[in-house]
């Protein structure tokens, strides 16, 4: 149990035929929420952090993220990894690494297919001399607000995917196939065909990112037929917003400034919210 590898949890989900969920998180709040609602449904996750959240917003730092998530998992109850989400650049993924990442994404889908496959296989070599999973990404997983998600120039080509599994050796792959980050203007619809047909072609786990919105029978299919990892981030972040603004109104009346209070009321929704979320996979 506790802190284990990305992979570890991958590899579980493939054995049952579903999927690991796996959370964006900035703070101590949204990671003790993601542990406890994994625990309340005995249920694995993932604890994923954004490189910008520690390089250019400076939220937190890498070390200090992971040092937290080691000591918070290692307490836990059901298994808990650390993934970094979405990396372009190759030293950030050496420095979350270091910190103790178990995990690691890297995003080189903005290049053509040859130097995509150059510079993740460099990331790769280097993450596993370490011991650290490497995800990447072929096909534009691009922005929902864009309407991206519709644009099949974004898709995943199927035919594009052995070459770049077998050169690259990574060890999960994110696919573009109907989805995209951040809030859908209309629901999404998944092509699972084209989901079949990158399955059909490579071993290697698959991932679904911008997760939030798509509709859950969708989710189900797609948990079905080969998507390993699931990546939610913004209706988590929706969640930690609306529950800090409710907190606040309701204590509008008696000027409250109770920190200490708006973190246990954000913590239980949260924990609520991530609860219902996990019990959609079978694991």
């Amino acid at each position: 149990m506790s802190f284990v590898s990305g992979i570890e949890l991958i590899k579980m989900a493939e054995k049952a035929n579903t999927s690991v969920i796996a959370f964006n998180c900035l703070d101590y709040n949204m990671v003790a929420s993601v542990i406890a609602a994994a625990e309340r449904v005995k249920k694995p996750a993932m604890i994923m952090l954004l490189p910008e959240h520690a390089t250019k917003n400076k939220v937190t730092t890498f070390e200090a993220f992971g040092a937290m998530v080691k000591a918070m998992a290692e307490k836990a109850t059901v298994p808990i990894a650390l993934h970094l989400d979405h990396c372009y650049d190759e030293e950030e993924i050496k420095r979350a690494i270091d910190a103790g990442f178990t995990s690691v994404m890297y995003d080189a889908s903005q290049y053509d297919l040859d130097e995509n496959i150059r510079r993740t296989k460099a990331v790769v070599w280097y993450a596993h001399s370490k011991g650290v999973m490497v995800e990447a990404e072929l096909g534009s997983v691009g922005l929902a607000k864009n309407n991206d998600n519709e644009k099949e120039d974004f898709y995943t080509k199927p035919e594009a995917v052995k070459k770049f599994t077998e050169a690259t050796g990574v060890d999960a792959l994110a696919i573009a196939i109907g989805n995209a980050h951040g809030d859908y203007p209309f629901p999404p619809k998944l092509d699972l065909q084209r989901l079949d047909e990158i399955n059909a072609v490579t071993d290697v786990p698959l991932v679904l990112h911008g997760g939030s919105g798509i509709p859950e029978d969708q989710l189900a299919e797609a948990f079905s037929r080969g998507i390993n990892k699931f990546n939610y981030g913004t209706d988590t972040m929706h969640c930690y917003n609306d529950a800090v603004l409710a907190y606040h109104k309701a204590c509008e009346p008696a000027g409250s400034n109770d920190m200490i209070g708006e973190a246990e009321y954000v913590q239980k929704e949260i924990t609520d919210f991530l609860a219902k979320k996990l019990d959609l996979v079978k694991l």
